[in-house]
C-alpha cells in the first residue's frame, strides 16, 4: 500500500517551524529598529489651534525662551504661557486680527488654549527641565532650531539612546550657561571639546548612566 503523503512532507513539521521562528525574529528586529522614537516621533508636527511663529517671536524680534516658558529655569517642566503674556504685546499689536481671537477669549474667560502637545516622554521617564538648563544643556539640542521653525515639529528622538549618548560623554554637548538659550550658537568640535571638558571638571558634572537616574 503506497504512502498517502509523500515523503517530502516528513520535512514538512521541521521546515515550518523553522520559517515562523525566522519570521518571528525579522518581525521582532524589524519592530524593534523602526517602532522608536526616531521613526514614530521624529517629524511630528500637529495643527495647533492658533497659528505661532516662532521664526518671528524668538528669531526676527529676538524674544528669548524664557518670557514665553518662564518656568524652564526652576521647574521639572517648561511650561506653555498663558493667554495673558501674549496679550502683553498682543493687547496692542495685531489687537483685532481674527487669528487671534482664540487667544483674546482666552484673556477674558480664563479658558486655556487646547494647545496640541509636542515633546512628550512617557510617563515612566523623568526629566527635568531646570537641571538640564542650569548645567549648559540648551533648548536646540533637545527640541532642534526651534527659533527657525514656523510651526514647532518633534525634531529630534528623544529616545533613551539620544539621552545616553550625553549622559555618556557630556562635554560634547554643554555649553557656558550664558549661551543656552541662544539658538545659534556654534563653535569648532576642538572648542567645544575643551571648554565642555572643563565645564564637566568645574560644575563637578556626574551624569548618570543608572536606570534610576530617568526610570523613578
Amino acid at each position: 500500500m503506497s504512502d498517502i503523503f509523500p515523503k517530502w512532507t516528513n520535512k514538512l513539521p521541521l521546515q515550518i517551524a523553522v520559517g515562523a521562528l525566522l519570521m518571528g525574529t525579522a518581525v521582532s528586529a524589524g519592530c524593534w529598529y523602526y517602532l522608536t522614537p526616531k521613526y514614530t516621533r521624529v517629524g511630528y508636527q500637529p495643527i495647533q489651534p492658533v497659528g505661532f511663529s516662532h521664526a518671528t517671536h524668538a528669531d526676527q524680534l529676538g524674544i528669548d525662551c524664557r518670557y514665553c516658558h518662564n518656568g524652564v529655569e526652576k521647574s521639572w517642566y517648561s511650561n506653555v504661557p498663558a493667554a495673558a503674556t501674549c496679550l502683553n504685546c498682543h493687547n496692542a499689536v495685531l489687537s483685532t486680527d481674527p487669528r487671534l481671537e482664540l487667544v483674546r477669549e482666552s484673556g477674558r474667560t480664563g479658558k486655556p488654549i487646547p494647545w496640541v502637545q509636542v515633546h512628550k516622554t512617557p510617563d515612566y521617564v523623568y526629566f527635568n527641565h531646570s537641571v538640564h538648563v542650569a548645567r549648559g544643556v540648551s533648548c536646540v539640542h533637545c527640541h532642534g532650531q526651534v527659533n527657525k521653525m514656523d510651526e514647532v515639529q518633534h525634531a529630534k528622538p528623544l529616545s533613551m539612546a539620544f539621552c545616553l549618548e550625553c549622559h555618556r560623554e557630556p562635554e560634547k554637548f554643554i555649553r557656558h550657561p550664558k549661551e543656552v538659550y541662544n539658538m545659534d550658537w556654534a563653535v569648532a568640535p576642538e572648542v567645544q571639546a575643551n571648554a565642555g571638558e572643563r565645564f564637566v571638571r568645574e560644575w563637578k558634572i556626574e551624569a548618570s548612566q543608572n536606570c534610576s537616574a530617568c526610570h523613578r
